[in-house]
């Protein structure tokens, strides 16, 4: 059982970054991604990495980056120019398979590890 463990969050004016970590309690060789669920909405994919290539949604190509230490267990998602849309709780997820469809990857049945959420709020 890995337990993941997300930080980071916090409140930024638009147009302002956050760094936000997920930490696994284990080892976490597949796939790592991070979601986001606003009020009133479905989660929604954010970013993965997996497999060594890195994966974005539209909405934050441009501006997040995804990355790992893996020597540490830990993955991040670095946000830059922060929109008001991007208002959200903040799931970090990771798979102990490194997937081969895309689809699954960008899905949150893809990942069978979830954190607790880290709340990112946006003011405009």
């Amino acid at each position: 059982q890995v337990q993941l463990v997300e930080s980071g969050g916090g409140l930024v004016q638009a147009g302002g970054s956050l760094r936000l970590s997920c930490a696994a309690s284990g080892r976490t060789s597949g796939a790592m991604g991070w979601f986001r669920q606003a009020p009133g909405k479905e989660r929604e994919f954010v970013s993965a990495i997996n497999g060594g290539y890195t994966y974005y949604a539209d909405s934050v190509k441009g501006r997040f980056t995804i990355s790992r230490d893996n020597a540490k267990n830990t993955a991040y998602l670095q946000m830059n120019s922060l929109k008001p849309e991007d208002t959200a709780v903040y799931y970090c997820a990771a798979d102990p398979v490194t997937h081969t469809l895309v689809a699954v990857i960008r899905s949150p049945t893809g990942y069978r590890y979830w954190g607790q959420g880290t709340q990112v709020t946006v003011s405009s």
